[in-house]
Order: structure tokens, then sequence, then C-alpha cells
């Protein structure tokens, strides 16, 4: 069986291998790949070379060797059917769509705990959001929003824009993004923002401040999820959020360096600053929450969020190049790019 699989040759250059997979060995299955999203946020910073090549890839990942560098097979997004199930593997296998967090490839071999059976109501284009989901549902359970709270996000890429759609169910006082994209923008609206602004407008600061303007907290946030991938966003996090507030960091920033101003009212405001990240539970839920609940509990927010909507481009995995090529270019053309593996 031959595999078609992605490799990260070096930065700024992709490009696509043949690779002869064996069949599947004891306790193996061969999936056949659909579809597989492409994360443009920490894929960019492989792309880019902007990872830390001493930084472990993330724990959640398997099989994916203990640092980042070239040449690198990447991506955690997969979604297909079960093809061939090795000995000792319930041949019920055959033929169940999955989900993996298995770099892009038209074929692979997982174990079966590795797969992810796809519920019956969810769709292939559904399914490959599920990681983006996941950390959503992440950010949603570190950040503990409080009812009538004034909420702001900075960054509507997908992450964000899921994010919004999660926060947007709970009794807010304001929920308001921050993107320099148009399509975020709009996007940002529909997923139940009450405004989306662009940061770069002449007069946002007059803008946010009417959406967060009361007696007692005139023009200040109780809560900011930076989920921008720009180190400079932690600045605007710092400047909105008001006393005692809680500024959460999703974007993981590679080996970009953030110049954060801890001086003014930082000092003074006893903020709350923290990063979040979807390979562990953070420790105060550990006792009652695991991966597998907050497995289940995304599956069922996918279905209720729909964002297949939000897949804006689709590529052969043949054309991998003008796909990331885009992402880098015209981030601003860009909601969701995934890779069909039909075409």
């Amino acid at each position: 069986m031959n595999s078609r699989r992605l490799i990260f040759e070096r930065p700024h250059k992709v490009t696509v291998e043949t690779t002869e997979l064996p069949s599947p060995g004891p306790y193996q299955l061969l999936v056949e790949t659909s579809f597989s999203a492409i994360s443009a946020g920490t894929e960019m910073l492989v792309y880019r070379g902007e990872f830390p090549g001493e930084m472990a890839i993330d724990s959640r990942l398997p099989g994916y060797g203990d640092q980042f560098g070239y040449p690198l097979a990447y991506g955690y997004a997969a979604v297909g059917r079960v093809v061939k199930a090795g000995e000792g593997v319930s041949r019920e296998w055959l033929g169940t769509r999955v989900f993996a967090f298995k770099p892009h490839a038209s074929h692979f071999l997982a174990l079966p705990e590795e797969l992810y059976p796809l519920p019956d109501d969810i769709t292939e284009q559904e399914a490959v959001f599920l990681p983006g989901l996941e950390t959503a549902v992440n950010l949603v359970q570190d950040a503990a929003p409080i009812l009538g709270e004034k909420v702001l996000i900075t960054g509507q890429g997908v992450v964000g824009l899921l994010t919004a759609s999660l926060l947007s169910r709970f009794p807010l006082a304001a929920l308001v993004s921050l993107d320099s994209y148009a399509i975020r923008r709009q996007a940002s609206r529909k997923a139940g923002c009450h405004a989306s602004l662009d940061p770069a407008d002449d007069g946002v600061a007059r803008q946010l401040a009417e959406f967060f303007q009361s007696a007692e907290m005139p023009g200040r946030v109780d809560l900011v999820l930076e989920l921008s991938g720009n180190p400079a966003a932690l600045n605007t996090a710092l400047d909105w959020v008001g006393f005692a507030g809680r500024v959460i960091v999703g974007s993981w920033y590679g080996s970009k360096e953030a110049v954060i101003k801890l001086g003014g009212e930082f000092h003074r405001k006893r903020v709350e600053l923290l990063s979040s990240q979807v390979s562990t539970i953070a420790p105060r839920l550990s006792g009652r929450w695991d991966k597998r609940r907050r497995l289940a509990w995304s599956w069922a927010e996918l279905k209720r969020v729909g964002p297949a909507a939000l897949i804006s481009h689709e590529f052969a995995i043949e054309e991998a190049q003008q796909a990331y090529e885009l992402l880098a270019r015209h981030p601003e053309r860009v909601l969701q790019v995934v890779f069909r593996y039909d075409r």
C-alpha cells in the first residue's frame, strides 16, 4: 500500500513523498484518509521555522519523535476510514469512520487506542475540527467565565472562533473580539461576539471603551483570552484587563519573543496571567475531568457548532506547497484550509 505523506523539508518548503506502507501488523489498523486540516497556528510556526528546536513535540501526539526538527512529518487532524485490520484486532473496525492525531498522509497505520470513531451525526469535514474544538473547551475551562463578566478575545483564527462560539452561550455582559482580517471579524460576529473590531483602527480604543463601559469598572474587562499568536497582543490584553482580572494565554509563540510591559498599572492591578494548553488537564479539574471526558464533550459541542462552514479552501495533498504559501502570504483570505485526499 502506497501512502502520500507531507514532509516539512526546511523553512518555507514542504514536499509530498510516496512511501510503501506494510500491511497492518498485530493489533494495528490501516486507515485511508479522507480529510486532514492544517493548524494555522502551530503548523505555520513549523513552516516558517519559528519553533524552538530544543522543545519536545506535544505529548498527545504519539510517534512524532522527541523534538521538532527538519525533515518533519507533522499535522494532527486526520479523518478517514479503517480499510484493513491486523491480527488480534476486531474486524468490526473495518469501514469505521475515525479521527486520529496523525500527520498529513493519505494512509497511515494506528493502534486502536489511537483512533476515535466518529459519532454517526458528525460529518468527516466537521470531525477535522476536533483538535480545535477540544482546545477551545480547554481554554474556556481554564478561563472559567462568570455570569455577567465582560470578555475580550484577541485573535479570531479557527481556535479563536470556536472559543467565541462556546463563550457566546454564557450569560456575559459583553463578548468582543479583535482581529486584523475582515473575513475573521465577520465570522466572529456569526459565532456570537457582540462586536469584532480591527485592532489597527484609529477609533478602536473608543469603541472598546463603549462596549465595556460600566459604573463599576469603566472601560475595563474581567477576562481576556489571547489567541492571536502575536506576542504584541499580550500588551493589549494587559491594557484592557481590570483590577484582579484574568488573562488566559492560549497562543503558542514558538521561538518568537514577547516584550511584555509589566510596568505602569500591571503591578497594582493584581492581574492573573495564565498559560492554557490542551495537552493536559488543569490540576484543579483533573480529579473530575480527564481526556476522555473532555473529548466526549468536544464531540457534542462540535455537532452544535457545525464548524464545517469555516472551511474556506480545499487542496489535494500534492498541492501542499500552495496551501502553506496561501496561509503565509494571504491570511486575510483564509479561515480553515483542509487537504482532501480523493482529489
